[in-house]
């Protein structure tokens, strides 16, 4: 699946993700940095993964684990931190929440930092944030 935004575009083609790039930017988070390459790349295959590219230069990522019924949980979303301030993060978030595959479940993830960021999109509670089951 794609979404296009002038010169942005989000895919769920996992072909077109560029391990090393992504492998760069969970190496700066807190909570990935100590993953090597075949751990993310196990990781994305086992996943429902959304890559954010302008152009043709991966730019941002985020990956869905998921039952694709009941249950969807985000992880490892990071964009680069020359693109940050732009809203991607933002548009990133909204076309997970609109993939038809998990549209209607509910989801969580876990943040020590970003509650505000999620916050926007309904998360509650601290570390382990959750949204409801949206039904319609």
């Amino acid at each position: 699946m794609e979404w296009e935004n002038g010169d942005f575009l989000i895919s769920t083609n996992d072909d077109l993700i560029n391990l090393d790039i992504v492998t760069e930017m969970l190496s700066s988070t807190y909570w990935a940095s100590n993953r090597n390459k075949a751990t993310i790349e196990k990781s994305i295959s086992n996943s429902l993964s959304f890559g954010l590219y302008n152009s043709d230069k991966q730019i941002g990522f985020a990956r869905v684990v998921t039952d694709k019924a009941v249950f969807s949980w985000v992880l490892d979303v990071v964009i680069d931190e020359n693109y940050r301030g732009k809203g991607l993060g933002k548009w990133l978030m909204n076309c997970i929440f609109e993939h038809p595959d998990i549209k209607y479940t509910a989801f969580a993830l876990a943040t020590s930092d970003a509650h505000d960021f999620y916050a926007k999109f309904n998360f509650i509670n601290n570390k382990c944030m959750t949204r409801p089951l949206h039904t319609s």
